[in-house]
């Protein structure tokens, strides 16, 4: 045998002999570490029989089911969301989640000059619904489309009052006064759900907010929506275009939620989450029953939901630029 093929022969046997103890090296490591190992638990930021709650539990029931632990709910409402964040974060553990709406904490740079927390610290892992938000105004303003109460608010500048639901909604409603040049004077509520009877009364002519908080009022024939903010139609109110449709793009926002997760996840765990979502989002009974709750079943994996999240931090900052808004906390 030559020297050459000497060589050869030496090489590839020293290859299939690391073959043999990368194999036997694979034997010997621990297979990937198996989640959840016990309790899961769901930080809400809102307070129980909230949509999100609703669909916490909605979800939290099923995914125990598929996990083989149980999950459970505790609500930390309060603080601009930051409450929540808090405590999620503070509990440095791969069993807690946060079960949040993005406009949550998507605002909160526009708020803070230093924010509480790090907003790397909040892992998307994936969508599972979009809160429905209208435009919501009283019947008797005799409006009917955006388009009409643009046209009454340019006849009666500062004369008609609205009531965002605070945070992206109220960012992205002042926006849309400033592209179309209109006044409406801003009447803050703590809780929006306190509006819709005075909307219905006609003491407020808009509010902006989830089509749970005026659901009651419209029923009753005393409120009616215009559009939805939406970036598409939402089974619900199928009659409804969103703002996008109805031609007034600097309204459009949609109202994402979803799981976040800690950055220490073991690997793999993300992308089962998503598939776990997505396989109880299947379940026939869930899309009635958020939809029930003004929301709109809309489930999606780790990367589309971690973009559709930066588009809209991105998006509410350029729109904060542009309306000058200032940090002052």
């Amino acid at each position: 045998m030559s020297k050459r093929h000497s060589i050869a022969a030496a090489a590839i046997a020293a290859v299939f002999a690391g073959l043999a103890l990368s194999s036997i090296a694979l034997a010997q490591s621990p297979p990937p570490q198996a989640w959840p190992q016990r309790v899961v638990k769901f930080i809400v930021g809102l307070g129980p029989g909230s949509a999100q709650d609703i669909a916490a539990r909605l979800f939290g029931d099923r995914l125990a089911k598929r996990w083989g632990e149980p999950v459970v709910i505790e609500n930390r409402p309060g603080g601009d969301g930051i409450v929540a964040i808090n405590a999620f974060i503070g509990a440095h553990d791969t069993h807690t989640l946060l079960f949040a709406a993005s406009g949550t904490f998507t605002a909160h740079p526009t708020q803070y000059a230093k924010l509480p927390y790090d907003p790397s610290d909040l892992v998307p892992l994936a969508r599972v619904s979009s809160t429905i938000i209208a435009v919501a105004v009283p019947s008797a303003l005799h409006v009917d489309t955006l388009d009409q109460l643009v046209a009454l608010a340019r006849m009666r500048p500062g004369e008609l009052n609205f009531a965002p639901t605070p945070g992206t909604t109220e960012i992205t409603f002042d926006y849309f006064l400033q592209t179309t040049g209109i006044n409406m004077a801003k009447i803050p509520y703590g809780d929006i759900t306190k509006a819709a009877t005075d909307l219905s009364e006609n003491r407020i002519q808009a509010v902006v907010a989830g089509i749970a908080v005026v659901k009651a009022q419209i029923e009753a024939g005393k409120v009616k929506l215009l559009a939805i903010t939406n970036l598409k139609r939402a089974s619900a109110v199928p009659e409804l275009p969103t703002a996008i449709e109805a031609g007034y793009p600097s309204l459009a926002l949609d109202g994402l939620i979803g799981l976040f997760g800690p950055k220490n996840l073991p690997a793999g765990v993300a992308d089962r989450i998503a598939a776990d979502v997505a396989a109880v989002a299947a379940d026939p009974d869930i899309g009635p029953k958020l939809a029930a709750t003004g929301q709109q079943l809309d489930p999606g994996g780790t990367a589309e939901f971690a973009a559709a999240v930066e588009a809209q931090r991105q998006s509410i900052a350029l729109t904060a630029k542009a309306l000058g808004i200032q940090p002052v906390r």
